[in-house]
């Protein structure tokens, strides 16, 4: 009889094990492509990523680099204070959006442009992104916004 219940419990175990880590690979799986990884315009170019990898990327749009073109197609530069990366879009850009201003884009690094399907702004005068103001400080040109 104890051996019938020390099987059985076993059984459950191997059962429950089995389905956990199914379920852990399930869910891996599902999230493979929610996961956008942050870098900053020198990481980007110190070690590119693969074409077919969707990140984040962000930093202040470079001066004198925004240029609207022909059917909403929006090229600019983005910059850390280390390097400088363009970027091309092809939507509408939020209303916050210019130059020196910090912005997060998120798309694919595609032949030494980063391709952006998403741009977001900062939303007020004070706020940058945190990973923005990381990357910044890094590079040693942040500057504190005056308050």
């Amino acid at each position: 009889m104890k051996t019938l219940k020390k099987q059985r419990r076993i059984q459950v175990l191997v059962a429950a094990t089995a389905a956990l880590v199914l379920a852990t690979g399930l869910i891996g799986y599902a999230m493979r492509d929610g996961i956008n990884f942050f870098r900053a315009p020198s990481q980007v170019v110190e070690d590119p990523p693969k074409p077919s990898e969707v990140f984040r990327m962000g930093g202040l749009v470079e001066e004198g680099t925004l240029v609207r073109g022909e059917g909403g197609e929006v090229r600019f530069s983005v910059t850390d204070g280390g390097a400088t990366v363009p970027v091309v879009f092809g939507g509408v850009l939020p209303d916050l959006f210019g130059e020196n201003q910090g912005m997060v884009g998120t798309g694919r690094y595609i032949n030494g442009v980063f391709e952006a399907s998403e741009i977001l702004a900062k939303h007020d005068e004070t706020y940058m992104p945190k990973e923005v103001v990381d990357a910044l400080k890094e590079q040693g040109v942040y500057q504190e916004p005056e308050s």
